[in-house]
């Protein structure tokens, strides 16, 4: 007989992990959409976390630390467009050394932290409010137009740049987004999924974002099926350990990232299908006046 309690606790189960991953991915289709690769999103939630939880352990406000987690992602995320924008470093080895950064800063700053209990936000504002972005996105890329600029820059830059459009500003404000976004991610896991501060705690859903658009081939509708497929992933492994399935625990901790890189090679080996679904300025600097 069909338990429907036990599936409906589960989906809700799979639902609250795998917000986070659809902020983060959201985010992060953005910013790739106008042609910037940002490997640094794993950085941006650390700091985005600690940033929410020493907010709220020292005012006491959601508030507060929600405006502050969402300011330190634009913060770093106007790091990395002076770098990749303005001095036109390479995206991916400045992306890489924003994680670094991010990661170092996170346990620096909440090294006194770690352990003090805090009363958790209920998840499921942010879990419905995650499903809105994700609507509001597909309907600004798709029906705007400005959303129809900011693809165009990320197709063509050269081109838009012949129309009258600024691609810096496009790009810079598409970066501004992705970070804010992945702030919001780690705001979320500090403060509503798992509340309290843990270094490392977004535990590479960073890089599993990255694959979701992937996944996703950039479209934000995408995201969600993407998003939950890794979440359910991460969830029954999880169950598994939890009814004492007699495998290695590490094996159950490596199995997103393993389905992230099967998902991975599955799409790249169809060229074609990146071709017609990446834009086609993606990581390729803009040389103003060229």
């Amino acid at each position: 007989m069909i338990n429907f309690e036990l599936i409906i606790g589960v989906i809700e189960i799979v639902m609250i992990a795998t917000t986070p991953l659809v902020f983060a991915s959201i985010g992060e289709l953005v910013t790739e959409k106008s042609g910037v690769l940002n490997l640094g999103i794993e950085g941006i939630m650390l700091v985005g976390a600690v940033m929410a939880f020493i907010t709220l352990v020292t005012t006491g406000s959601y508030i507060i630390a929600f405006g502050i987690s969402l300011l330190s992602g634009v913060l770093m995320s106007v790091l990395f467009a002076f770098f990749v924008l303005i001095l036109m470093s390479n995206q991916i080895a400045t992306g890489l050394s924003l994680t670094i950064f991010g990661i170092g800063l996170s346990s620096m700053l909440g090294k006194e932290f770690i352990g003090i209990p805090i009363e958790g936000l209920n998840p499921w504002y942010l879990v419905i409010l995650s499903f809105l972005i994700v609507f509001l996105v597909s309907y600004f890329l798709n029906k705007t137009k400005n959303g129809l600029v900011l693809r165009a820059v990320g197709e063509s830059h050269t081109s838009a740049h012949a129309l009258g459009y600024n691609v810096i500003l496009v790009r810079f404000l598409s970066i501004i987004f992705g970070g804010s976004m992945c702030a919001l991610a780690g705001f979320y896991i500090s403060i509503c999924y798992a509340p309290m501060w843990q270094e490392g705690m977004t535990a590479g859903r960073g890089w599993i974002a990255l694959a979701i658009v992937v996944f996703a081939t950039w479209k934000p509708r995408n995201v969600l099926i993407g998003a939950y497929i890794f979440g359910g992933v991460t969830i029954i492994q999880m169950n598994l350990q939890a009814i004492g399935l007699r495998l290695p625990a590490q094996l159950f901790s490596m199995a997103p990232y393993v389905v992230t890189l099967i998902v991975l090679v599955i799409i790249s080996s169809n060229q074609l299908r990146i071709k017609l679904s990446a834009p086609a300025s993606l990581t390729i600097p803009f040389y103003k006046g060229r």
